[in-house]
């Protein structure tokens, strides 16, 4: 095969720290499968989130753009019509492609309401053509142990039994049925869990039955440690969703190897945002803090191999370039981000050394993340619902990662810092000005 299938595994929520080879464990053993897959692959130490909250962050990955760039800089709205996708982008290039699960990316066609349950129109569907089972909210079309999806026929498809297991039966069905239709066609899948996200219409998580119980002696992550939310009565579930995620990776790379093509494909296994448990603000994501923009990123398969572990700062806005350059494919002009196939190869070099991050619903914000530094700014006057940016912003936050990992002493006021501070300041509007952002004021 001349190019390498390419399976992109997306997590929904998940934090960094659950995957034991970033080496602060939760729970020790939890995900033997995902570090096996580093140490066969490649471990990117730090990576981040362009934006904290699904949709935003799922436009980010379809497009290559950032969620002001895609008009999704908040949930509840849609791709633009006409918007180009990697399904687009690989289906020309050759690939089949197909798409499972959580979607997340059409709301704005039905106006009804309904959008999150009902079958979403070919047109919506974001170029993914070939194969299609999916839901636009899965958290509104299930529960832990039960829902529905639609097939590529607009057919609903039920399920019974735990919702990881079951999501991971249909990516498997997906690869069989994908690689056995054309051999002279590679293919590109992508599939969405929404674990370890919490259960909206219960607002807790659904772990496997026994996971209270499984993962009530863990280790207490530093920034949870002493802070208030709800992490206590909920990290034992988040777990288990975790674990059985991690079981799940192990029995759909199992598969690949029995259809004989482990060796032809590329699996990047990643999530959308982490969770910071209502320690920074009244939920759990959509805000600057490492809890929420910091996300496990492994990628395994040709170009990446041996085990390595990159430092330097990675962001989602490279893998669509990197999924491009997998495929042998240019990336357009219009894509932000960067092919990590670039850093492996050719090292630091000129590879940016901060990454950018845009917030909505709870702030209109923005932040910069370099190896050292969290430098974050919002607009206090702007409705962060509807307002996708603004002209002036005031400083938020800025903390001293090296020193103060866990982010529990906020520095913007400190005079001492106002070099750095101005420094930082003028890093962060440059980077807003590359992503297409107007001119604007930090006071």
């Amino acid at each position: 095969m001349s190019t390498p299938n390419i399976l992109f595994i997306l997590s929904d929520q998940q934090r960094w720290d659950t995957v034991d080879c970033y080496g602060r464990p939760i729970f020790p053993g939890l995900t033997p499968n995902l570090d096996r897959m580093a140490g066969e692959g490649v471990m990117f130490r730090h990576a981040f989130t362009p934006q904290p909250v699904c949709g935003p962050a799922r436009s980010c990955l379809q497009t290559g753009q950032y969620a002001t760039e895609t008009g999704f800089h908040t949930n509840h709205r849609g791709l633009r019509d006409g918007q180009r996708t990697l399904a687009h982008w690989m289906s020309e290039s050759g690939y089949q492609v197909g798409y499972v699960g959580k979607w997340h990316l059409s709301m704005r066609w039905d106006e009804t309401g309904n959008a999150g349950t009902q079958p979403i129109p070919v047109e919506r569907r974001g170029g993914y053509s070939d194969y299609w089972l999916a839901a636009e909210t899965l958290e509104y079309t299930s529960h832990g142990y039960e829902g529905f999806l639609y097939d590529i026929n607009d057919q609903r498809v039920d399920f019974e039994g735990y919702r990881v297991d079951r999501t991971a039966d249909f990516v498997i069905d997906a690869l069989r049925d994908l690689n056995q239709r054309n051999h002279s066609r590679p293919f590109f899948l992508f599939a969405s869990f929404i674990e370890p996200h919490h259960q909206n219409d219960l607002n807790r998580y659904i772990g496997p039955i026994g996971s209270k119980e499984k993962f009530r002696d863990y280790n207490i992550p530093g920034d949870l440690e002493n802070a208030a939310g709800f992490w206590e009565k909920q990290l034992p579930d988040y777990l288990g969703c975790c674990e059985s995620l991690d079981q799940n990776v192990g029995k759909i790379l199992a598969e690949l190897n029995s259809l004989g093509i482990s060796d032809d494909t590329i699996v990047i296994y990643t999530s959308d945002h982490g969770d910071h448990f209502g320690t920074r603000n009244s939920e759990s994501k959509r805000s600057p803090h490492e809890a929420s923009i910091r996300v496990p990123l492994i990628i395994r398969g040709p170009g990446f191999e041996g085990g390595r572990i990159v430092d330097e700062l990675v962001s989602l806005i490279d893998l669509p370039p990197t999924v491009l350059a997998a495929g042998d494919i240019e990336a357009p002009a219009q894509m932000r981000g960067h092919p990590l196939q670039k850093l492996l190869q050719e090292g630091p070099g000129d590879w940016p050394s901060d990454v950018f991050v845009q917030i909505s619903e709870s702030m209109v914000g923005r932040a910069l993340r370099t190896d050292r530094w969290k430098y974050s700014i919002h607009a206090p006057d702007r409705d962060p619902v509807h307002d996708a940016s603004s002209d002036r912003y005031e400083e938020y936050c800025l903390y001293d990662l090296q020193n103060d990992p866990h982010e529990r002493n906020n520095l913007v006021d400190f005079k001492n810092h106002e070099d750095l501070r101005k420094e930082l300041a003028e890093r962060l509007k440059q980077r807003m000005k590359e992503a297409g952002e107007s001119p604007c004021t930090i006071g």
